[in-house]
């Protein structure tokens, strides 16, 4: 089993790689004038972010397999682990530069980034149900052993059996794209995540999946080194480059221990996020009417006149409390 002060190591040396790599690829990006387009209808004091730099992720995806690459502790888990956070980085990347480089606003097409999304998901799926003892199974929080109430009995583990590989690429790609309307306030995104995959990473410690704790650990060391650059006032923007990344992150660390069922609890707001924009898209459709201010759910504070550092700080604390009852919902 890892040592924690080797995960201590790893979060102090994916931050340190991410402090140093910022200074280099900032400016590039300002080179490049890859800044950032902000919506007219949003928040007004969000229009003089335009113009910073975005594509700011591949700091974070360069600190992480940088990171884990050097740490030791390699096997087909930390590769695969690896594989879908560059994969999903690469389709956030490809967006990003069709909208900021060749100028083109659409980006890639719904249909386009949905489909890819999904064939990498579906692969993760085929891949876990194929290598893990548990095969379709995954664990059910709050459930020890099993359950009885009223002469139902509720298992542990849950076979999905046919419906496991469906279930994973909905799961990875609702997290994926959870986490992409998460990014819309300065270390909103970054900060969350790293309050989850640091959780992530103690839970992989402590069940002796010892390269998914490394894992976890660099993508916290990475977060934590981004927020130097991305917290209010941000100097870069992760953009769908870092977003997709990171949500492909978190839904593979999860996906692999088999406890894909905790992320709407310890993902909680990326939850909250996505579900305040379908709700206001199918209120506005059926009704005439919008539920919030504004979608996704962290415009809708901002618009009722909190500051954007209020927002944040709020969504990260929240994301505290809830990664501690999601901790409490798979103790043994």
């Amino acid at each position: 089993m890892i040592q924690h002060k080797q995960l201590i190591y790893t979060i102090i040396i994916g931050f340190i790689i991410t402090l140093l790599l910022g200074p280099l690829i900032i400016p590039y990006l300002r080179r490049l004038k890859v800044g950032q387009t902000i919506r007219d209808d949003g928040p007004q004091s969000h229009l003089t972010k335009t113009g910073t730099p975005t594509i700011g992720g591949i700091i974070i995806i360069a600190s992480v397999l940088i990171t884990s690459l050097t740490a030791g502790v390699i096997n087909q888990d930390l590769i695969v682990a690896l594989a879908a956070t560059t994969a999903f980085g690469l389709i956030g990347f490809l967006d990003d530069f069709i909208k900021v480089v060749l100028k083109r606003s659409m980006g890639l097409r719904a249909y386009q980034k949905f489909l890819l999304q999904v064939i990498i998901a579906l692969f993760l799926a085929v891949y876990q149900s194929n290598v893990s003892v548990m095969g379709t199974k995954v664990i059910i929080p709050f459930i020890q052993g099993s359950l009885t109430i009223g002469g139902w009995t509720i298992p542990q583990y849950l076979d999905l059996g046919v419906l496991y590989t469906p279930f994973i690429a909905f799961v990875m790609v609702s997290t994926v794209n959870g986490v992409n309307l998460t990014d819309g306030l300065d270390g909103l995104a970054s900060g969350v995540t790293l309050i989850i995959a640091a959780t992530f990473s103690l839970m992989a410690a402590n069940w002796g999946y010892n390269s998914l704790a490394i894992f976890a650990g660099a993508v916290t060391g990475a977060c934590l080194g981004f927020l130097k650059f991305n917290a209010h006032p941000a100097k870069v923007f992760m953009g769908d480059t870092g977003s997709l990344a990171l949500g492909g992150a978190i839904a593979t660390i999860a996906i692999l221990m088999n406890v894909s069922l905790i992320i709407p609890i310890v993902g909680g707001i990326y939850f909250a996020e996505a579900l305040s924009v379908i709700l206001q898209v199918a209120s506005f459709k059926l009704t005439g009417k919008r539920i919030f201010k504004m979608a996704p759910l962290h415009h809708h504070f901002e618009l009722k006149g909190w500051p954007e550092t209020k927002v944040v700080v709020v969504f990260w604390l929240t994301t505290v409390v809830l990664c501690f009852i999601g901790m409490i919902a798979l103790v043994p």
